[in-house]
């Protein structure tokens, strides 16, 4: 019998590093990968980060004893330089086209900060807010 399809891919792609998680349904996590950084918004370096990103997928898929597409149900990727709508619209379109999940979410690589300071205890149906400041290779603040 096949395994579960992982609930999540997690993409976090700093300018100088790219760190990938498979997740599954339950939280637990299936594989963990790093790789090289996300370097531009050109349609060029964003190929060669896809290409990155397609090696350390099949990495994770390895660890966690999956194969083929999807990878997962869901990717959630904070990527640097993804700065203006349009940016981040065509992430999420490469992603998305690439068929490494069902659904697909792309931001800026900020947001996986603020998320990551959000404790989970709030009322459900309620607000979270927040700052979120990335200090690397650039530095980027976000607020919700």
């Amino acid at each position: 019998m096949a395994p579960e399809l992982p609930a999540v891919l997690a993409v976090d792609g700093g300018n100088s590093k790219t760190d990938v998680a498979l997740v599954a349904a339950d939280g637990s996590l299936l594989g963990t990968a790093r790789g090289a950084g996300a370097t531009g918004p050109s349609e060029a370096e964003v190929a060669a980060w896809l290409e990155e990103l397609a090696g350390l997928i099949a990495q994770l898929q390895r660890q966690a004893g999956t194969s083929g597409q999807p990878a997962a149900r869901h990717i959630s990727a904070c990527v640097a330089n993804a700065d203006l709508p349009d940016e981040v619209e065509r992430l999420g379109a490469v992603l998305a086209a690439r068929g490494w999940s069902q659904t697909t979410e792309a931001r800026n690589d900020t947001f996986a900060v603020l998320r990551a300071g959000l404790d989970g205890t709030a009322a459900p149906g309620a607000p979270h807010w927040g700052v979120a400041v990335t200090c690397g290779a650039g530095i980027n603040c976000v607020g919700e």
